[in-house]
């Protein structure tokens, strides 16, 4: 049994008893649900994280998968916690390979037979190591420019976690969408440091309200605390936080992991291995990643030209660049 993280309940198979017991009990439907284990760095609240469990809880209520997971889980006991649900049974193990590539990839490599699908800035790795990037870079654009027709200062800013490639693209992607339609905007960008510290970003983001912005970008959890703290705009990424914050967070620069899971369901079941790059399966076209937003918050002016991109993206006639330079 895992024991870091906060395990309790969380360390427990959805509906049923324990991961010892939910991984070797048998089954007698004739396609018996794939034993999913994940394995996340951060709590499942965070952003990142949530939607990552969010699929796998869905997955798990629709009686594809069963699902155990460990959360808070740090880098030093990251490869021990893989070893032990492989150990146990689980067929594909769901997490983030971001502090721990050489790592993670060993532990694959010791166990053929278990499938990983693992968030990461690398390449997949032998016949069981799938990788995928979190890439709702076009929602991100989308975003940027309902924000572009919005901005009284013209200013513009986005707090990040660590300028890795995903990060660094969306944040680029998001700036593309305001230039697209105001091409004299100023961007502030900061990064935190870390993955998951919403006091510190919404500390970067003040700091960016001082310095002007008047609309914020969060790739990080804790940004839109800023905004709404001055009384002004904000921009959520991955899931929701219209609810959470509302009249201050108008859009949100969705995520959706179910794409990707399915896929990587699929080619375990089928037994031909996960050492693949999952990526595309973010794509707006493949439903994984799109924007929602407030129309009561957004001109409609804007909100007209943005629909006629989004609709240009998903047919396929229009392409946001990918950039994964450190934007600055």
């Amino acid at each position: 049994m895992l024991k870091s993280g906060r395990i309790g309940r969380r360390g427990f198979l959805l509906g049923s008893a324990g991961v010892g017991l939910a991984l070797t009990m048998p089954r007698a439907f004739a396609q018996a649900p794939l034993k999913v284990a994940g394995i996340h760095a951060s709590p499942v609240e965070n952003a990142w994280n949530s939607r990552l469990h969010a699929a796998m809880v869905q997955a798990a209520e629709d009686g594809a998968i069963e699902y155990v997971f460990s959360e808070g889980v740090s880098g030093t006991d990251y490869a021990r916690a893989m070893r032990e649900y492989a150990e146990q049974g689980a067929q594909l193990i769901v997490g983030e390979a971001y502090a721990v590539e050489t790592e993670a990839r060993q532990v694959a490599a010791d166990y053929p037979d278990t499938m990983f699908l693992m968030g990461s800035s690398g390449e997949p790795a032998g016949d069981n190591f799938g990788t995928f990037g979190t890439w709702n870079h076009e929602a991100a654009y989308l975003a940027g420019m309902l924000a572009g027709k919005m901005s009284e200062t013209g200013t513009f800013g986005a707090v990040g976690a660590i300028p890795i490639p995903e990060v660094n693209m969306l944040i680029n992607g998001f700036r593309a969408g305001v230039d697209s339609v105001r091409p004299d905007a100023k961007h502030l960008i900061g990064f935190i440091g870390t993955f998951f510290d919403p006091p510190k970003a919404r500390e970067a983001g003040l700091a960016q309200i001082d310095a002007g912005a008047d609309i914020l970008f969060g790739e990080r959890i804790g940004t839109a605390d800023a905004a709404k703290e001055r009384g002004i705009k904000a921009i959520g990424s991955l899931t929701d936080y219209t609810e959470r914050y509302p009249q201050t967070v108008f859009a949100n620069a969705m995520w959706y992991f179910r794409p990707i899971l399915e896929a990587a369901v699929a080619d375990t079941r089928a037994a031909t291995g996960t050492g693949k790059n999952y990526t595309p399966y973010s794509m707006m076209q493949e439903g994984g990643n799109d924007i929602v937003f407030d129309e009561s918050m957004v001109p409609a002016e804007a909100v007209a030209a943005m629909e006629e991109r989004r609709a240009a993206i998903k047919s396929g006639e229009f392409e946001v660049v990918i950039d994964f330079s450190e934007p600055t």
